[in-house]
């Protein structure tokens, strides 16, 4: 099949539209499963919208690669990857703050799709995916704050006039009085927090439906690294008498019937593992206390070295779906010579 478009696209174009495509793939599977439990017709509303949207992308992308010769990803199926008639194992509050941050994680992920995207056809398709996320993220903090289950981030008091730095004590915080957190520093800090608080829920859930004790043992160590985090974080706000986000974990249920498969679990573990260390550079990269500087270093080769072991188990399972790549020119080389 030959392109109708005479630009071809560009391996980050490439990747971003694999990418997207195993997490709309995944993105399906949840939402089908969410469908056939939630009872609040608001959260019931987000959800069919989401799906609609997933579905569609799924198709768009599918479009794109199949004019640039592409083969499709596999991704994830309803059929091999989730029980759609499984018991509950979310509750409905759950839900909502769940689709809360995959539109925050989404939003992130377009703008660096649009950053990175060159043929006018990409940039338009990634803009119109980022409006859609942006309304769902505008919906589902709006019914977040109306049924009470968001905590607003700490508030602080405006200074009484604009300040420069006069001493290098704002970057302490090994040793002696620290001085109080700054705006940046909380924002961080909080919104860290409530992504953890995510993936600590859904650790829960999935150990309790994990297949393979391999598996639940991995999702075990995960879970124990985000509460271990978590309770660093909320150490530091309780030192500047802050208030921390709510945890989720009481709302899964007792369900140990197989809702998804280890595969799709593993998948969706490791994903949150990759987001959570991006969102960590970023706060280190603006972050001015030393001490929070050592937090985040000592949290990040916690994560880099958990998702290492994650990425290794996949690949023992075949799990791991490899992403195109560039051509071996070595080993073409090679096969010419023996020829």
């Amino acid at each position: 099949m030959e392109t109708n478009d005479p630009i071809r696209l560009t391996a980050p174009e490439i990747a971003s539209l694999w990418t997207q495509y195993i997490f709309d793939t995944m993105s399906i599977c949840f939402f089908r499963y969410a469908l056939e439990h939630i009872e609040d017709h608001d959260v019931k509303s987000i959800y069919l919208t989401s799906l609609e949207l997933s579905k569609k992308h799924v198709q768009k992308i599918t479009d794109f690669m199949l004019k640039e010769n592409y083969p499709i990803p596999h991704g994830f199926t309803e059929k091999d990857d989730v029980n759609i008639n499984a018991p509950r194992l979310f509750q409905d509050p759950f839900y909502l703050n769940y689709i809360y941050i995959m539109t925050l994680q989404g939003m992130t992920g377009y703008s660096l799709s649009v950053s990175t995207s060159i043929r006018s056809d990409l940039r338009k398709y990634y803009i119109t995916c980022m409006s859609e996320t942006m309304e769902l993220f505008d919906q589902s903090i709006d019914l977040m704050l109306s049924k009470g289950l968001f905590v607003r981030p700490p508030v602080i008091s405006p200074p009484e006039s604009i300040d420069f730095v006069k001493h290098q004590s704002f970057l302490t915080g090994w040793l002696g009085d620290r001085r109080p957190l700054n705006a940046i520093e909380i924002g961080d800090i909080t919104f860290n927090m409530l992504k953890m608080h995510l993936h600590a829920a859904l650790k829960v859930g999935f150990i309790q439906v994990a297949q393979s004790k391999e598996i639940r043992q991995y999702f075990m160590r995960g879970l124990d690294i985000a509460n271990k985090h978590i309770k660093i974080f909320e150490s530091v706000f309780k030192e500047d008498k802050l208030n921390s986000p709510i945890s989720w974990q009481s709302m899964i249920t007792s369900s140990t019937s197989m809702t998804f498969s280890d595969k799709y679990m593993m998948y969706q573990i490791l994903l949150s593992t990759q987001l959570s260390l991006s969102f960590y550079g970023s706060a280190l990269s603006v972050n001015s206390r030393r001490d929070l500087g050592a937090h985040y270093m000592r949290l990040i080769l916690e994560l880099l070295q958990f998702a290492e072991d994650g990425a290794n188990l996949m690949i023992k399972n075949g799990w791991l779906e490899q992403p195109p790549t560039a051509s071996d020119r070595e080993s073409l080389a090679k096969e010419r010579s023996n020829k």
